[in-house]
């Protein structure tokens, strides 16, 4: 499956990569003569783009995963920004490399966290072992909050950003993009948030924050601004092509209009939403933003929030979610549910021209997935298969930049059993440091 323009589905296929590039794309019998140091047999499979997540907090919640209670309500970020803050850098290190190893071993090649990790030296060492392609930043906030983020003085923030731009965008051999991250408009000032956008545009990079729309934070911004969050947002020129709003619950049809008129993209986090119980069906535009032309990619949140980070997951939620929500079949088709997961997710990221796609030129980030299953079979639609019958369990080989990283199912990068037992003991000593802790409502004997 392609995903160029024309969405080519090339059956008895080969792709010849040379270095971190796609150079050949064709029918097998075409590229026969092609000398190669390496052929992998991809027969009985199904190759696609590497998956994007342009949402997800990767440096903390795998440490205490799925302890938390599905009703915990209001109390739940401030008990999650509790626990990172009393992680020290090696802990981030190795919950950081489990996550990344998830997504990895379920075809996502690419993600965003969006500047919730504390210790980006610490961790780059991760995204250079796992070879993963990954945006980051610095999460900051000017203003109190009740989530435990910390808050800094503006000058202090819009600096903290800047300096994580200049000192981690483009590294790793171009696998890293550093953005400028305000934590959301709520906690942010007007100069912060222009501050933010300065350094977007001076450093030809992104910029990403939360926007959710809640009752809570329209009325705030009504009394503030006179206006809601993303009316707000495009008054002051915040918004643009380099900008990626996350969640985008409960918005308004004005404020999808603002969106599209400034080319600002989107990602939606339907694995998150459906489980916080956020009215994602009822309060959710995405049908109306992909109506009028606004980019949206596929996110998940953290791991302690869905409690899961496949983007398959999401894709197939983003599909089928509207046409139960909106009593029409016609909503999402799978063809749009998995743009939004590849290409489309790669553009929300400002990566189009490099992801996204198997196309000559792009970076090679692949997935074959093994089709030898009886979840995958019989297939006459690949897309329907992939996107409604297929998960993670199927991805048999992972390429990104043109090195495998996953082969036959496991991880060429780690000790994967060796790895989830040493995160294991740092949840349980996280949380008898922090004395956060929910047991099960069960016994456990």
């Amino acid at each position: 499956m392609t995903l160029d323009p024309e969405r080519r589905i090339i059956e008895d296929g080969s792709i010849v990569i040379d270095g971190q590039r796609i150079v050949q794309v064709g029918k097998s019998t075409e590229l026969a003569s092609v000398q190669a140091e390496r052929v992998i047999d991809a027969s009985e499979m199904v190759v696609t783009p590497g998956f994007s997540n342009g949402h997800m907090h990767i440096s903390y919640a795998h440490a205490t995963r799925g302890i938390f209670p599905d009703d915990l309500g209001a109390a739940y970020l401030p008990n999650v920004f509790k626990l990172q803050g009393a992680m020290t850098a090696e802990e981030e290190y190795y919950t950081s490399l489990l996550a990344i190893t998830e997504l990895l071993k379920y075809g996502t090649t690419c993600f965003l966290d969006p500047g919730s990790t504390k210790y980006l030296d610490a961790c780059m060492q991760a995204y250079e072992q796992s070879g993963c392609r990954i945006v980051v930043g610095w999460q900051v906030a000017d203003r109190p909050n009740p989530l435990n983020i910390p808050v800094s003085t503006t000058a202090d923030a819009v600096s903290m950003m800047e300096r994580t731009v200049q000192d981690y965008d483009h590294g790793l051999e171009g696998r890293v993009r550093a953005w400028a991250m305000p934590f959301s408009a709520s906690y942010s000032s007007r100069e912060l948030l222009s501050g933010a956008k300065d350094i977007a545009d001076r450093y030809s990079t992104g910029l990403t924050l939360h926007c959710n729309g809640n009752s809570q934070a329209v009325a705030a911004s009504m009394s503030e601004h006179g206006k809601r969050p993303t009316e707000f947002l495009e008054e002051i020129g915040f918004l643009g092509p380099n900008t990626l709003l996350a969640h985008v619950l409960g918005l308004d049809e004005a404020e999808v209009d603002c969106m599209a008129r400034t080319q600002t993209n989107a990602v939606m986090c339907p694995t998150a939403a459906v489980k916080g119980g956020s009215g994602m069906t009822r309060d959710g535009l995405l049908p109306e933003m992909l109506q009028k032309g606004v980019t949206v990619g596929l996110g998940t949140d953290a791991g302690n929030n869905s409690n899961l980070i496949e983007t398959m997951r999401s894709m197939y939620l983003a599909a089928v979610l509207y046409k139960d929500g909106r009593q029409d079949v016609g909503m999402i088709p799978a063809e749009t549910a998995l743009e939004m997961a590849t290409i489309q997710g790669a553009k929300a990221l400002g990566l189009g021209e490099e992801v996204g796609s198997i196309e000559v030129g792009k970076k090679a980030d692949l997935v074959l997935f093994d089709t030898k299953r009886p979840e995958w079979r019989t297939i006459f639609n690949p897309v329907n298969n992939l996107v409604y019958n297929a998960d993670g369990r199927s991805v048999h080989t992972v390429i990104v930049d043109g090195k495998v990283v996953v082969e036959d199912h496991n991880p060429l990068f780690v000790d994967e059993w060796e790895l989830i037992q040493r995160v294991q003991r740092i949840g349980q000593d996280l949380m008898e440091r922090t004395g956060v802790n929910f047991p099960s409502r069960w016994p456990i004997v």
